[in-house]
């Protein structure tokens, strides 16, 4: 699925995935920089996010409706930039210790709802805390669709359709079966597989792979996915960050045949005052990210934690 290339005698390794040509530098070395701060909960004021503002300060759709599931509030983005651009406030709650699975499920049942139908190329998408990109601290989600797909999005939709017409089977059905039984390989929730990705897009990235393809097919796998997410979360917590992206990417109806749809988180360093950031011109001008933690570490890791009790959902 990917392949290695090592220098300075093991020190660095460059990954370039199969599929797509993607590459990733890894550099476990870098990690002892221990650039993460300690986290600090954000300051505890109100903002257009919480109750008796939400209400007030936020667009409705045309019918003059929000989106109500559970504690979540979905409605239009106010500065979009995207042709369909929505915001999901996962719960009421201004700062968020830990999330419940409840939240979670409400949230994405709320936010698929508002990107069903659209036929476009959708995706959910998590910015937590300000050194994750978050320009607003209240916990939320944004879901955008196009009628192209983002540049990764469409790079895999591209790569998976080739795949099928090259072998005659799923690029992600494969996939699955070799991570399964890689050092990799987190865990297995009715029917999601989560894994360190091989060739990471970011620090400590892990996959799901979804046995759905478009935003209307998510439902029966949305309490898993609320779950996966979770794990990951507190994965990341017992290592000792916080902040995080996350991104779900969908296909249309007509490459359900080659594509599933799946899950990315990767781990970011804690909001901290002197805007200390872990993406500098490797990552935003090369695209190419430099990775501290090797998959098959992170995958052990997770295991080992598990085992003993420290992941908690």
């Amino acid at each position: 699925m990917f392949t290695v290339e090592e220098y300075a005698a093991g020190r660095v390794q460059i990954r370039r995935e199969h599929l797509t040509g993607l590459t990733a530098r890894l550099s476990p070395e870098r990690i002892k920089r221990d650039i993460s701060p300690p986290y600090a909960p954000p300051p505890s004021e109100e903002c257009p996010f919480c109750p008796g503002r939400v209400e007030h300060e936020t667009p409705t759709f045309s019918d003059g409706t929000r989106i109500r599931c559970g504690e979540s509030v979905t409605f239009p983005n106010l500065y979009p930039f995207a042709s369909w651009h929505v915001v999901t406030v996962i719960t009421g709650a201004h700062a968020v210790d830990r999330f419940s699975r409840r939240h979670l499920e409400d949230a994405f049942r709320g936010i698929s709802r508002a990107l069903s139908g659209r036929e476009n190329y959708a995706s959910i998408n998590w910015n937590y805390l300000p050194s994750a990109g978050a320009s607003i601290a209240h916990p939320h989600l944004q879901g955008i669709a196009d009628p192209g797909p983002t540049a990764l999005q469409g790079r895999y939709i591209r790569e998976s359709r080739r795949y099928f017409g090259d072998h005659g089977r799923s690029y992600w059905a494969d996939l699955v079966e070799h991570e399964r039984t890689s050092d990799r390989f987190l865990f297995e929730d009715d029917g999601l597989v989560w894994f360190a990705n091989s060739v990471s897009v970011g620090e400590r990235e892990v996959r799901g792979i979804l046995p759905a393809t478009t935003p209307e097919d998510l439902g029966p796998s949305i309490p898993a996915l609320a779950r996966g997410v979770l794990r990951v979360i507190e994965c990341y917590r017992a290592l000792g960050t916080r902040a995080f992206n996350m991104a779900v990417y969908f296909g249309r109806p007509e490459d359900a045949e080659y594509f599933s749809a799946f899950c990315s988180l990767i781990a970011r360093v804690n909001p901290n005052p002197s805007s200390m950031t872990d993406s500098a011109f490797m990552e935003r001008l090369h695209l190419e990210p430099v990775v501290m933690t090797l998959p098959e570490s992170l995958g052990r890791t997770y295991r080992e934690m598990d085992a003993e009790g420290l992941i908690r959902v």
